[in-house]
């Protein structure tokens, strides 16, 4: 059984492998606030995703910072036959498909026959506290998210937390 110091313990790993990543990418945060940001795909810095989604994807910060309160924009980039199983945010997402095709479907279980496919230049908006899930087909999918921090994931069956 884990223990509640394993649990947080895991929980500060995910928030240094975010700021990790947020640092990563283009000026300071505060120094962004204050001028024009432009970021052009061949400035689009990859790293693998954090252990909260499983292996395979990459992610990139665009603006802010997901681990603090505030608005933010990342990216995330998924292969071909990529599934998300159910979970859901503390927060609200804008979801943007800039390439491939995401499906995506509302409830607690990933069920393809749930689900809408959304092709490249499609919008989804994922409520706060909703299940959702998606996947990918034959096609690299890229999405771009907005949303508010601090970033949270929770799985509908804690067997398909890649935490774990």
């Amino acid at each position: 059984m884990e223990t509640n110091h394993m649990k947080n313990l895991k929980q500060i790993l995910i928030l240094v492998a975010f700021l990790a990543v947020s640092l990563a990418f283009g000026p300071e945060a505060e120094a962004q606030e204050s001028k024009f940001i432009k970021v052009t795909p061949d400035e689009v810095q990859w790293n693998p995703a954090p252990p909260f989604l499983p292996k395979g994807a990459q992610l990139a910060v665009i603006k802010g910072d997901p681990n603090e309160p505030g608005p933010f924009t990342i990216r995330l980039r998924f292969p071909p036959d990529y599934k998300i199983p159910a979970h859901k945010h503390p927060s609200f997402e804008h979801i943007t498909v800039i390439s491939g095709t995401l499906h995506m479907g509302m409830g607690e279980h990933l069920e393809h026959t749930n689900g809408a496919a959304l092709p490249a230049g499609s919008f989804a908006y994922g409520p706060e506290e909703k299940y959702h899930f998606a996947w990918t087909t034959e096609d690299e999918t890229v999405v771009q998210i907005q949303s508010q921090g601090p970033f949270g994931i929770q799985y509908f069956d804690p067997a398909d937390d890649p935490r774990k």
